[in-house]
C-alpha cells in the first residue's frame, strides 16, 4: 500500500543525505517531491534518480531555503505539481569540526542558525497559509539529538533547539487549521557522519565526558538514512492524522520520543504577602 499517493510535498535540504532518503521514500509511497539542495548539479542528479523509475515525481529547486526568493520558489515549484499538501524542512549543515562557544566566528555562527533555523521558519511562513487554505496538511522539521547539548557545540545545537521549539509553536498555533507539526531528530549515516574528523570529533567528545558510552556506540555505528526517512513518512500520512506537537528521535531500528518540556514547582509563596526571597533562601531551595 502507498500511503501518500497524489500527495505534492516540499523537501528542503534532499539533494543528498537523509533529505535525499525522505524524498525517495516519499516518491515510493506515491508523492511527487520537490528537491532542493544549494549545489544545482546535486539538485539535477537527485531528481534524475528519483524520476527514473516514477517519471514526473520530482522537479528541482537549487539555492537555500533559507533565502526568501528560493523559499517562493519551492511553493511555485509545487503550485505546478498540483498544489503543496505537505512540507518537510531537512535543509542544514554540520558545524566546525571542534567549534564551540570559544571558537565560533559570528560567520559560521549565523551559518548554521540561517541553514537549519532560517530555512525552517522561511517555507514554513509560506508553507502555513497555503494547508490553512486548503484544509489542513503536515509540516514535518528537523531537530538533533545535539539541542540537549549532548554533543556539545554552539550554533548547530542552538539552531536544532530552536527548531523543535518552533515546531511546538507551530504545532498549538495550527491545529486548530487541521494542519499537524511535528519533529524529528534524526541518526542516519551520511557523508556528514564518515569519515575521519567526524570520528575524532566523537571520540574527543567521549573522552572529555560529554558523550556518553551508548552515544559513542550509535554515533559511530549509526544505520542508513534510508531507515529514519520512514518516520518522515509515517508522519506525513494518514496513519499519524492523530499526531501533533511531538518531537521524535529515529535512528536505525530505534524510536524515541522527547517529552514536552515542563517546569518543576521547587518552590511558592504569595508574592502579595511575601517579600522576594534572599539569596540564602534561594541556594536553600536549589540545593
Amino acid at each position: 500500500m502507498r500511503h501518500l499517493e497524489g500527495r505534492v510535498v516540499v523537501v528542503t535540504g534532499s539533494s543528498r543525505g537523509i533529505g535525499y532518503a525522505v524524498a525517495a521514500e516519499l516518491v515510493a509511497q506515491g508523492a511527487r517531491v520537490v528537491v532542493n539542495g544549494r549545489d544545482a548539479a546535486v539538485v539535477d542528479a537527485a531528481v534524475e534518480e528519483l524520476v527514473a523509475d516514477a517519471p514526473g515525481a520530482a522537479v528541482g529547486v537549487a539555492g537555500s531555503a533559507a533565502e526568501p526568493a528560493v523559499a517562493q520558489a519551492l511553493m511555485d515549484a509545487a503550485a505546478e505539481l498540483g498544489g503543496l499538501t505537505d512540507l518537510v524542512a531537512c535543509a542544514g549543515t554540520a558545524e566546525p569540526t571542534g567549534s564551540s562557544i570559544l571558537t565560533v566566528t559570528p560567520e559560521q555562527w549565523q551559518d548554521l542558525i540561517d541553514a537549519h533555523l532560517t530555512s525552517a521558519f522561511q517555507v514554513a511562513r509560506l508553507a502555513g497559509p497555503l494547508l490553512v487554505e486548503r484544509g489542513g496538511g503536515s509540516i514535518v522539521l528537523t531537530g538533533s539529538h545535539a539541542f540537549t547539548g549532548s554533543y556539545g557545540g554552539s550554533g548547530y545545537p542552538a539552531a536544532k533547539g530552536a527548531t523543535v521549539s518552533l515546531g511546538l509553536a507551530m504545532a498549538a498555533e495550527l491545529r486548530d487549521h487541521g494542519v499537524r507539526v511535528n519533529t524529528v531528530c534524526p541518526g542516519a549515516r551520511t557523508r556528514l557522519s564518515t569519515g575521519d574528523d567526524y570520528e575524532a570529533q566523537i571520540e574527543d567528545l567521549h573522552r572529555r565526558g560529554i558523550l556518553d558510552d551508548l552515544t559513542r556506540m550509535g554515533s559511530l555505528d549509526p544505520a542508513g538514512p534510508e531507515y529514519v526517512a520512514r518516520l518522515y513518512a509515517f508522519l506525513l500520512s494518514d496513519l499519524a492524522a492523530d499526531i501533533t506537537g511531538q518531537t521524535y528521535v529515529g535512528s536505525g531500528c530505534f524510536l524515541g520520543r522527547f517529552a514536552r518540556p515542563e517546569a518543576e514547582m521547587i518552590t511558592w509563596a504569595d508574592h502579595h504577602t511575601t517579600p522576594p526571597l534572599t539569596l540564602e533562601q534561594i541556594a536553600e531551595h536549589l540545593a
